[in-house]
């Protein structure tokens, strides 16, 4: 009993160190130098008080991005955990060609709510094996035809005619990134074996 405690308090100590080697990587080291040395500019170019003010600011928006990051994560996990993983990869497959970058767009129009929404979706469809030209067209679709964008902001402050000219015009945009996606000659680690979570 002992031997499988210990081996058990040795999984989760690798675990967690794994994650945070993942979670505080390269680039987030980067962002936090790039950081520092922006603040250092601000407070010899403006002084003390503009420092003082954007530091506050910054504090309030770290605080309020917070919880809306951890409600994401959690609405992945939970997507994950729920939607059938296999009927969505025969739907979003590359060999399925243009009809899954049509099936993405129309998803991705009718995806409410804002980034804490819209990413935590991408990323379940990554997991699940969606190409990178599924993965552009969904975050291509949202950003520019979502319709909460299209009722909340095109129509009360241009009007109808507008807000259908843009979605006409837009309509084949993101097909479009995804078939250019597909054709970039890159690899997508996301969909790498090794980098999908396990189902249990």
């Amino acid at each position: 009993m002992a031997i499988h405690m210990a081996k058990f308090a040795k999984g989760r100590c690798l675990a967690t160190q794994k994650l945070l080697a993942e979670g505080f990587g390269l680039s987030f080291w980067l962002f936090f130098l790039f950081a520092i040395v922006s603040g250092l500019i601000c407070y010899y170019v403006k002084g003390r008080v503009s420092f003082e003010a954007a530091l506050v600011r910054d504090l309030s928006l770290l605080g309020s991005a917070i919880p809306r990051i951890i409600a994401a994560v959690s609405i992945a996990g939970l997507i994950w955990a729920i939607l059938p993983t296999e009927k969505l990869t025969h739907y979003i497959g590359r060999d399925r060609g243009v009809k899954s970058l049509i099936v993405t767009m129309v998803v991705s129009i009718l995806t409410p709510g804002g980034p804490s929404a819209a990413y935590p979706l991408l990323a379940v469809l990554g997991v699940a094996g969606a190409d990178r030209g599924v993965l552009v067209t969904y975050i291509t679709g949202w950003s520019m035809l979502g319709l909460q964008r299209i009722l909340v902001w095109d129509i009360p402050f241009m009007g109808t005619e507008f807000s259908l000219i843009r979605f006409l015009v837009c309509l084949p945009l993101p097909i479009i990134a995804g078939l250019i996606a597909r054709k970039i000659p890159m690899k997508l680690c996301l969909n790498d074996p090794a980098n999908r979570a396990v189902k249990t």
